[in-house]
C-alpha cells in the first residue's frame, strides 16, 4: 500500500518564524559585536546597520515564499511575513538585551544614561533641562523597558520595512488579480 505524503504548504507565519529566528540571531551577533567595538548604537553605522540587515531579511522571506510555494505572493502575505518576522525576532534579540542588561553587564544601562547627559550637555541645555530629562530617560532605560520597547518597537520597524518591501516584491496570483 502506498502513502502519498505531501509537504505542508508554506505559510506566511512559518516563513515569519524562521526568518524571524535568523535575523533574531544576526541582530544578537550585531549587537554583541558593537558592544565589544565600543561603537555607538545611537548613530551612524550602529544605528542603521541593524536596519539594513533586516531590510536584507525580509527580502530573502519573500524570496524564499514565493521560492517554495506556488511562486506568487500578495501584498498582505508580504506585509503578514513581515509581521511573524518581526515579532520573532523582537521577542529573541529584547529578550538577550534584557538578559544582558539585567544579569551579563548590568553597567550597560548606566553607560546609556552616562551617553544621554553627554549629549544633552554637548548640546548646551542647563542642569535643570537635564535633571528633568533623565527622569524621562531614566524610566525608558530600565532592563524591563527595555524588554517591552524592544518588542514593541522592534515589531513596528519590521512590519513598517516589510510594507516597504512588499510593494516591490509582491507577486499577486494573475487569478485574483483584477
Amino acid at each position: 500500500m502506498e502513502q502519498n505524503v505531501t509537504a505542508p504548504a508554506i505559510t506566511t507565519r512559518s516563513t515569519g518564524i524562521r526568518y524571524g529566528v535568523i535575523n533574531g540571531v544576526i541582530g544578537i551577533a550585531y549587537f554583541l559585536i558593537l558592544t565589544m567595538a565600543d561603537i555607538d548604537m545611537s548613530k551612524g553605522f550602529g544605528r542603521w546597520g541593524g536596519t539594513i540587515i533586516t531590510i536584507v531579511i525580509v527580502f530573502l522571506a519573500h524570496k524564499y515564499f514565493k521560492e517554495n510555494g506556488d511562486g506568487y505572493m500578495s501584498f498582505g502575505q508580504g506585509v503578514g511575513i513581515g509581521f511573524w518576522t518581526g515579532l520573532v525576532s523582537a521577542v529573541i534579540s529584547s529578550l538577550f538585551t534584557y538578559i544582558y542588561a539585567k544579569f551579563i553587564d548590568p553597567s550597560f544601562i548606566s553607560t546609556i544614561r552616562e551617553k544621554a547627559i553627554e549629549d544633552m550637555e554637548a548640546k548646551g541645555q542647563s542642569q535643570e533641562q537635564i535633571d528633568a530629562a533623565m527622569k524621562f530617560v531614566e524610566m525608558f532605560t530600565s532592563a524591563e523597558a527595555i524588554l517591552v520597547m524592544g518588542v514593541i518597537f522592534g515589531v513596528l520597524i519590521v512590519v513598517i520595512v516589510a510594507l516597504i518591501i512588499s510593494i516591490f516584491t509582491q507577486k499577486p496570483h494573475p487569478e485574483t488579480s483584477i
